[in-house]
């Protein structure tokens, strides 16, 4: 794709969805000069981002586009923490993949072996070696795989700091009914909210599950529950992780709803990630059905119980809290990443499930570039959303 001249570039641009990616594309393109119309039903960070775990991590990904785009997103934070944008916002630490049993470490073997193949910095700890670098984890660990340089960040911090970075005024409550339709019929010049009209040169749809009635993604977007667990503070057990624990099961956990016509399956797998609060944040669950904003006692009892499995000192934290929300699933498991099919200045950037944190900030760069008319530094055609074939957009 050849870039646009300066004069070509969009004079001003519409955003639907203030979630991390819709931020994160305003700020890229306001960096650029470009107005910026930001557009959103609720508040910033109000859905999936504002109840996410804050995972910039790579650990869990197998090789492939999701791992290639997680390994650039990683870079970018780091890019943007020391240029000063995300300074005190983004920590760094390591991700243990633990395995308590022999089909874990079967799976964790092959795992480490395949993030090595893709470049990514591991150690592989034994018995003996794990007890010394993570005392606190329980004696039924057989091995755990170290993933290096990864981090985390809170989702509603990081839209703050890039929407205020950027001097973005975000136009709130305005629910999106519809676009504009262009002269050309081949584009749009805007959106209809509930408010009246909002034009610009190009849209950009970053709106989560909702991203699916508008552009007649509905049959390929889908909410899936997350349950999430918050404990009291603990300083010294906190103290004593180095940092992110990730069971072996976690793996098994991504991808294992049930797709077909029986009863919806649960996904279970377990994060405990020590915060800098000296708190412990502990996860989670993959859902396809149930209420998405409620917990329930079956799933966090089950969540305790590994995570008292895995670390037998969280048996004296007390839970302060629970939290559950929806994240945005594609079908085949990748985002959708690209200009909508048929339409010439459509774009759409969503379905992210608990990747959005790790690669908010990078979509939003590559879209910017999308928008621009130049060439996205990550290769999004697996992402392409032509690929579930043409879409009625609402008008």
């Amino acid at each position: 794709m050849r870039a646009r001249s300066l004069s070509s570039l969009p004079s001003a641009v519409v955003i639907v969805g203030s979630g991390i990616v819709g931020a994160a594309t305003a700020y890229f393109l306001a960096r650029r000069g470009i107005e910026v119309r930001l557009v959103e039903a609720v508040a910033p960070a109000a859905e999936a981002t504002g109840a996410a775990d804050g995972a910039v991590s790579v650990a869990s990904k197998r090789p492939g586009p999701m791992m290639e785009a997680a390994l650039a997103g990683v870079r970018l934070y780091r890019e943007l923490e020391s240029e000063g944008l995300f300074s005190g916002f983004f920590k760094t630490r390591s991700t243990f993949i633990v395995a308590a049993s022999q089909a874990e470490c079967a799976v964790l073997e092959a795992h480490s072996a395949a993030l090595a193949g893709a470049g990514v910095r591991i150690d592989i700890l034994q018995h003996e070696e794990l007890r010394q670098r993570m005392p606190a984890v329980s004696g039924e660990a057989m091995m755990a795989v170290e993933v290096h340089d990864e981090g985390h960040a809170i989702g509603y911090q990081i839209v703050h700091r890039l929407l205020t970075a950027a001097g973005i005024v975000v136009h709130r409550g305005a629910v999106v009914e519809g676009f504009l339709p262009s002269s050309s019929g081949n584009g749009v010049r805007g959106v209809m909210t509930k408010h009246g009209p909002v034009e610009g040169d190009a849209v950009v749809v970053a709106a989560g599950t909702g991203s699916g009635a508008l552009l007649g993604f509905s049959d390929v977007l889908t909410p899936r529950k997350g349950q999430l667990l918050v404990t009291e503070r603990a300083p010294e057990l906190n103290a004593g992780l180095p940092g992110a624990i990730m069971s072996g099961r976690y793996l098994l956990s991504k991808g294992s709803q049930n797709s077909g016509h029986g009863a919806p399956a649960r996904g279970l797998g377990l994060v405990i990630d020590p915060l800098r609060t000296g708190q412990f944040l502990i996860g989670g669950t993959r859902e396809d059905h149930g209420d998405r904003t409620l917990n329930d006692v079956e799933a966090v009892a089950k969540i305790l119980r590994d995570a008292v499995a895995l670390l037998p000192g969280l048996a004296n934290v007390r839970l302060l809290r629970s939290f559950a929300g929806s994240r945005t699933a594609v079908a085949d498991g990748l985002p959708l990443i690209g200009r909508v099919p048929g339409r010439d200045n459509l774009f759409v950037a969503t379905g992210f499930e608990g990747d959005g944190i790790c690669l908010g900030p990078l979509t939003g760069k590559v879209v910017a570039d999308l928008v621009c008319g130049e060439a996205p530094s990550l290769d999004l055609r697996p992402f392409d959303p032509a690929r579930f074939g043409a879409c009625e957009v609402a008008a």
